[in-house]
C-alpha cells in the first residue's frame, strides 16, 4: 500500500501509454496518488486525471520556472482551480535559483502571492527549493505560513536545514535520489527525520532510482526507495508503507 504524494502523470512522457499505466497502479500495491502542477496547464491536467481516476488527486500551484506565465488575469484561474473538490494542495510553488529565470523577484513575488492564497484556502503547500535554501525559508518564516502545513519536495538540503521545516511540523518528501550514490547528504537526513514526518515521492517522470535511473520513471519504482528506507529506519517495508501512507493522508487532509 503505498502513496505517491509528487507525481507529474501529465507529463508528455507518458503520452502513449498514460491510462494502460495508471490502470495497473493499484494491483502493484500503489494505492493513492498526487498529481502536481507546474503551470497553468498542467494544473488543468492534474485536476483532468484526479477527475477520471479515483485514486488519484490534484495539486494546483505554478512552478518557480513558469511563473514568467501568470498575471492577473490567469492568476484568477488558477485561484478557481484550487477550489476543485479533489485539489489537495497548493503546489508545487517555490524559489529555483538552479535554471535562474524567470528572475528571481518574478519567482518571490508569486511564490508569496501563492503562499497567501494558500493560506487564505486553507490548503497545504508542495515547496519546490533548488540551490535557494536561505530565501526560501526566509520567506516562509516572514509570512508566517506554518499554520497551512506542507511538504519539501524533493528535498535536497542539510539535516540543519530539515530541521527548521521539522520544528514547523512539515513533511520531508524523498524520491529516487535515496537511492544515488552520492546521495549522502540525503541518507543523513533520512535517517534523522522522524519516520512520521517522511512522505515517499517519485517526480516522475524524472529521478528514477537505481536500478533504473536514467529511465522514465513512474510509482512502480517506489518500492526500491521503500526498501531502502525501510532499512535506513530499522523497519519492515510493510511498516514503512503503512506509515508513509498515513502521513500522506495527514498531509493532504484526506480521509
Amino acid at each position: 500500500m503505498i502513496f505517491d504524494s509528487h507525481a507529474h502523470y501529465d507529463d508528455e512522457a507518458f503520452d502513449e501509454d498514460r491510462d494502460s499505466l495508471l490502470s495497473s497502479m493499484k494491483e502493484n500495491g500503489i494505492t493513492a496518488i498526487v498529481n502536481v502542477g507546474a503551470s497553468l496547464e498542467s494544473c488543468r491536467s492534474s485536476l483532468k486525471l484526479a477527475e477520471n481516476y479515483d485514486f488519484i488527486y490534484g495539486a494546483v500551484g505554478v512552478h518557480p520556472s513558469d511563473t514568467g506565465e501568470l498575471n492577473e488575469e490567469n492568476y484568477l484561474e488558477l485561484c478557481k482551480m484550487m477550489d476543485h473538490e479533489k485539489a489537495v494542495a497548493v503546489g508545487e510553488i517555490g524559489l529555483d535559483y538552479y535554471w535562474d529565470e524567470p528572475e528571481r523577484q518574478i519567482q518571490k513575488k508569486w511564490f508569496v502571492r501563492q503562499l497567501h492564497t494558500a493560506m487564505e484556502k486553507g490548503k497545504p503547500l508542495i515547496i519546490h527549493s533548488r540551490d535557494a535554501a536561505a530565501d526560501t525559508l526566509d520567506i516562509m518564516k516572514a509570512e508566517k505560513v506554518w499554520d497551512c502545513g506542507g511538504v519539501i519536495h524533493c528535498f535536497s538540503y542539510s539535516v540543519e536545514m530539515a530541521r527548521e521545516y521539522l520544528n514547523h511540523d512539515f513533511y520531508i518528501g524523498i524520491g529516487g535520489v535515496l537511492t544515488f550514490k552520492n546521495a549522502k547528504k540525503l541518507k543523513e537526513v533520512a535517517e534523522y527525520t522522524p519516520l512520521e514526518r517522511i512522505v515517499l515521492e517519485t517526480d516522475c517522470p524524472y529521478l528514477a532510482p537505481v536500478p533504473n535511473r536514467g529511465k522514465r520513471n513512474s510509482s512502480l519504482n517506489l518500492i526500491y526507495v521503500a526498501d531502502l528506507l525501510a532499512e535506513i529506519k530499522g523497519v519492515t517495508r510493510e511498516e514503512l508503507e503503512q506509515i508513509t501512507y498515513d502521513n500522506a493522508c495527514r498531509l493532504y487532509k484526506i480521509k
